[in-house]
């Protein structure tokens, strides 16, 4: 006791002062040990490219494959190497969560659903999605709706064709459309947007449009969580915003896949409350509405820019349902049964190469949950936020080549014109390993039923070749403004 009640001799105290001078000086060294990939830029370099923050990424993937951002919750890094995405999103899965940080800037929009959590209540919806996904019954069901949304969307575009106002936003007419197929097929409710006959539905799809831009503007401003605690700004636009859709969203009639969720309800009423199951619903949306839309969108604006693709699709696709001259809008989708649609390689790959230029997510962020080495042999760190980059990665000439930058759908066809899809950790607009999405066949076929119709009976131009088409940062990979473009009866 002597020892530590009286004042310590010299010796006692020179060695404890050489103790912790090691100590310091050993995690000093090893702290220098760990590798950490270059610093590229802080929040304030993303907050002022905002605008066109996928194209800043894409500058500094092609400096360094992977790369580091001081970003407003600390360091982030970003990755556009195959090996480090396939780690990440299979390898070591477990230790990349979407986490507390990602849940916080996502969870006002998108609340408990499978895009904003993890653990039990994201592999409770991955579990009744996938299996419902992979029914026959509902396949069959939601082709036909996709076929009827398809007429529908031809009538209209037909009419504007044959009339002096010739000028459409396919953007606007796209959301419509697969906003009315996900409410069928997902919940059993025609919500009839796309004939105008419902204009609460459009103010649910522009506040739901708005609501994904504001939030994930969140990434790049320090100051959200006060804008949200003194509801100014865009803070208090976001919550305007998604009152109107918690309104409309609250009273809808509640069938089908959803009501797979309400069995689950009866036994579970604690959890499975009306918030979780508003939650469930507008991820469902965002997953059966936006990426298909978008991924539409874009690839009418590609066959736009390359005409020949536009005529070859065209003509590949009356070649292999044999549509005569005369055929209906009606009679030809009939045609478009799953085996046609399987048969349909070109236009399966100028799809998939929309999607390897303009993923519908462009940017997919995780978190950390313990110090980890990358394949590349680079560290991360516990609580860093941890994103994979579709939309650089689909830029980057080491993954395809010179031409990586031009729109060529032959790069996914082998000598007999049948298409070759490519590893999900290069090409990653589906994510991979147990996050692939679910629904994957479920948007290729809805894609392809409408493009195929379309591209069938119409042609399409630019309405203003000069007007430079850009993407609006947010959620999703929006057109922004929409995209105008002139229509012509073949």
């Amino acid at each position: 006791m002597d020892f530590f009640s009286g004042p310590l001799p010299l010796t006692s105290i020179t060695i404890a002062t050489a103790l912790i001078l090691a100590a310091l000086l050993f995690k000093f060294f090893n702290g220098r040990k760990r590798r950490y990939h270059p610093l590229a830029g802080t929040f304030f370099n993303q907050l002022i490219n905002f605008s066109r923050l996928h194209d800043y990424h894409t500058d500094l993937a092609r400096e360094h494959k992977t790369f580091r951002i001081f970003g407003t919750a600390g360091p982030e890094v970003y990755t556009a190497d195959p090996a480090n995405v396939e780690y990440i999103l299979k390898t070591n899965f477990n230790n990349y969560t979407k986490g507390k940080y990602h849940y916080s800037v996502l969870s006002d929009l998108l609340g408990d659903g499978i895009f904003a959590v993890d653990g039990e209540k994201w592999l409770q919806q991955r579990k009744l999605a996938s299996h419902d996904l992979s029914t026959k019954v509902l396949r069959d069901f939601s082709s036909v709706v996709f076929q009827n949304n398809a007429v529908k969307l031809a009538q209209i575009i037909s009419e504007a064709a044959t009339s002096n106002q010739s000028t459409i936003d396919i953007q606007d007419l796209f959301m419509k459309a697969t906003l009315d197929s996900i409410f069928k097929v997902g919940f059993g409710t025609e919500l009839n947007t796309l004939s105008g006959s419902n204009e609460e539905g459009n103010r649910f799809a522009e506040a739901f449009d708005d609501s994904s831009a504001l939030t994930f503007h969140r990434y790049v401003d320090k100051f959200w969580k006060l804008k949200r605690l003194l509801n100014i700004g865009s803070e208090a636009v976001l919550k305007e915003k998604m009152k109107l859709m918690d309104e409309f969203v609250y009273k809808m009639p509640k069938e089908d896949i959803l009501s797979r969720f309400l069995v689950l309800r009866q036994k579970d009423p604690t959890n499975m409350n009306d918030r979780y199951l508003r939650d469930i619903i507008l991820n469902f949306i965002i997953a059966g509405k936006d990426t298909t839309a978008i991924t539409l969108s874009w690839f009418f604006y590609m066959l736009c820019k390359n005409p020949l693709v536009q005529e070859k699709i065209a003509r590949k696709v009356k070649e292999e349902i044999d549509a005569k001259e005369g055929t209906t809008f009606g009679e030809f989708v009939e045609r478009l049964t799953e085996e046609a649609l399987s048969r349909m390689h070109y236009l399966h790959a100028a799809i998939t190469e929309t999607l390897r230029l303009y993923p519908a997510v462009a940017v997919d962020g995780k978190f950390c949950c313990s110090d980890d080495t990358l394949p590349d042999g680079f560290n991360v760190s516990v609580g860093d936020n941890v994103a994979y980059l579709p939309y650089p990665m689909g830029r980057m000439q080491y993954l395809w080549g010179d031409d990586a930058e031009v729109f060529r759908p032959e790069r996914w066809l082998n000598d007999d014109g049948v298409f070759q899809p490519e590893s999900p950790f290069k090409f990653t607009a589906f994510q991979a390993g147990p996050r692939i999405c679910a629904g994957k066949e479920f948007a290729y076929t809805q894609m392809k039923i409408f493009a195929a119709v379309l591209v069938s009976f119409f042609t399409f131009k630019l309405s203003d070749e000069k007007r430079a088409v850009r993407y609006r940062t947010m959620l999703t990979l929006h057109i922004d403004g929409g995209l105008f473009l002139q229509v012509f009866r073949k």
